[in-house]
């Protein structure tokens, strides 16, 4: 009788357990999960963020904004920005003379608000000396402003052994940027969908997948670029003018969602004017062409090079987005499907 009494003790804590074991192990769908250097993480991050370029008349710089109101000197001339509106009479008084020094200087103290929406209240110049030089310089790319995301989002998390490690609702955009900026290495993020999504017209549309949001957000740049500059802020260059200005490497490239930028590790890049280009590594020159043309509203560069070597990025690829030091394509393959990425960044 104990014996069985065992045995079925045995069999029920057995089958709890393994219940127990299926509730936690939950896969998720990796065509729908992303990584903090996923493509889809960057464009949420400039969806999300505080607004830094629009004031950089006056702080020059996009790694903040300054609290309005706030009182600056140009010139000799007082003005108080009270709105967005203002900026353009700095800008004006700027303008007006072209024997002057057209410096900002704010009447301290002024409060700035990073990126992640935290703010510091700087009391002199110097205050703000320090700041700029711990911003560093500017990637070229601005926050993407004129969309809005509908939330509560709500967020899977999973560890690197593919398990639901925690489940995030996001319900603002404070939010989603800290959340991602905060998103560890081998941690993966998957959205629950269906969202909402508020376009540059004002319409609420309906997303779906991580595929419709990297399209929403990727057609909304150049709605959102106030300098129509290809939503790289690099003002009247155009694409060809940044390509041909010095020599490039390769800082990421994913096939299928497969990170492969290793495999490029060491070439330099060079694109001539007449429509050659070079890809050199250890002293090994490897050549090709390039060539930009406009495919049924989407900006192209086609990539052709000698031999197989660099086959993977020999493509036409869409021309998502360009600063003066990086640009960024993508290619999806008219077979499969697959979606791939290419960015280069300027040596």
């Amino acid at each position: 009788m104990n014996a069985l009494r065992y045995i079925i003790f045995g069999f029920i804590f057995f089958s709890f357990g393994s219940c127990q074991k299926e509730e936690e192990t939950i896969i998720q769908d990796e065509t729908e999960s992303f990584v903090l250097d996923s493509p889809i993480a960057g464009l949420l991050s400039r969806t999300s963020q505080n607004p830094t370029s629009m004031d950089n008349i006056l702080d020059n710089s996009s790694c903040f904004s300054v609290q309005l109101p706030v009182t600056v000197i140009v010139n000799g001339q007082q003005i108080l920005v009270s709105d967005d509106a203002d900026y353009q009479t700095v800008q004006d008084a700027i303008d007006e003379f072209s024997n002057d020094d057209d410096l900002v200087n704010f009447v301290y103290p002024i409060t700035i608000r990073y990126q992640n929406f935290q703010t510091d209240v700087l009391q002199d110049a110097d205050d703000l000396e320090d700041v700029l030089d711990d911003c560093g310089d500017d990637d070229g790319f601005d926050e993407i402003d004129c969309i809005t995301l509908v939330y509560p989002i709500t967020i899977n998390v999973y560890d690197s052994n593919n398990q639901l490690a925690n489940t995030v609702t996001i319900t603002s955009n404070s939010n989603l940027f800290n959340f991602l900026a905060n998103l560890g290495n081998n941690v993966y993020a998957a959205i629950n969908y269906p969202i909402s999504a508020i376009n540059f017209n004002g319409q609420t549309i309906a997303i779906n997948s991580n595929s419709q949001l990297e399209n929403f957000i990727e057609e909304s740049i150049d709605d959102c670029d106030d300098d129509n500059s290809g939503g790289g802020g690099t003002g009247n260059q155009t694409f060809t003018d940044v390509l041909i200005s010095g020599s490039w490497y390769i800082s990421y490239f994913t096939e299928d969602d497969d990170n492969e930028t290793a495999y490029f590790n060491g070439y330099n890049f060079t694109f001539n004017t007449n429509g050659t280009t070079t890809a050199v590594k250890n002293g090994v020159t490897t050549n090709g062409t390039w060539s930009t043309y406009v495919d049924s509203g989407e900006n192209k560069l086609d990539l052709s090079f000698d031999g197989a070597i660099l086959d993977e990025i020999e493509e036409d690829w869409r021309i998502i987005e360009f600063s003066a030091t990086q640009i960024r394509l993508k290619h999806i393959s008219g077979g499969n499907g697959g979606t791939d990425y290419l960015t280069f960044t300027k040596n």
